[in-house]
């Protein structure tokens, strides 16, 4: 079961963690999320002027479709949000390429990444509906990464991020659920009374499809950090 922790400042407590262990472990691989989620996350591992020179990164997902310059891709996201703030290597980030024509030999060459370069911690949100990444309900625990369709729930909730009228992704490739619980530590963070329902279904409900989340129930080594707004 996650260890369970209410913070008045999640963002503090998760780059607190994050920070010592990259003080601990130069070389740490770190796989990391993006959403509105972890920008607070970001902006203290800034502020904090850590060496990322032999850091390591494996990113979630992005959408199908967005090329790594697009306003609205992760990668996108990462670059503004973290990785040109620090000394990172530009070779020591890795991310799923939405505009690839063999999806199958992507997600195939991210998976044979992974076991090569083992997870450390893996950052984590949550969505409303209990995902996690972009694994949607119905996802299985034993899914890898792949090409998934967005629900219609997940692209409402994303919606914010972009302009009227834009065009919005549909699809995304993503880590499956096996992929992300071979990290080593799993710290997922939720903020907000929106996400009371998909936290405590995921601690307290069975494990299964429904609630992705709710596989986290059986790692080893997962923390969740709420703020006072989740009301478990």
């Amino acid at each position: 079961m996650p260890k369970l922790i209410k913070s008045q400042d999640p963002d503090a407590l998760a780059a607190d963690m994050i920070a010592e262990f990259i003080q601990q472990k130069p070389d740490a691989v770190l796989g990391l999320a993006t959403g509105s989620t972890p920008i607070g996350i970001y902006k203290k591992l800034i502020e904090k002027n850590l060496d990322f020179s032999q850091v390591r990164t494996f990113n979630l997902d992005e959408y199908v479709g967005l090329s790594q310059s697009h306003p609205q891709s992760y990668y996108h996201f990462m670059q503004e949000n973290l990785f040109k703030h620090t000394n990172i290597k530009k070779e020591n980030i890795n991310f799923l390429n939405g505009l690839v024509s063999d999806i199958q030999k992507e997600t195939a060459r991210y998976e044979d990444l992974m076991r090569q370069t083992p997870i450390d911690i893996q950052l984590l949100g949550i969505g409303t509906n209990g995902h996690i990444a972009f694994n949607e309900p119905g996802s299985p625990q034993d899914s890898t990464s792949r090409k998934i369709v967005l629900s219609q729930q997940t692209i409402k909730d994303n919606s914010r991020f972009f302009s009227p009228g834009e065009k919005q992704p549909e699809e995304a490739l993503s880590m499956g659920i096996q992929s992300i619980m071979a990290a080593k530590q799993i710290i997922l963070i939720a903020k907000g009374q929106n996400k009371t329902k998909a936290i405590h279904t995921a601690l307290y409900g069975p494990s299964t499809t429904d609630c992705p989340a709710s596989f986290l129930q059986n790692h080893r080594n997962c923390i969740f950090i709420l703020d006072p707004h989740v009301d478990i």
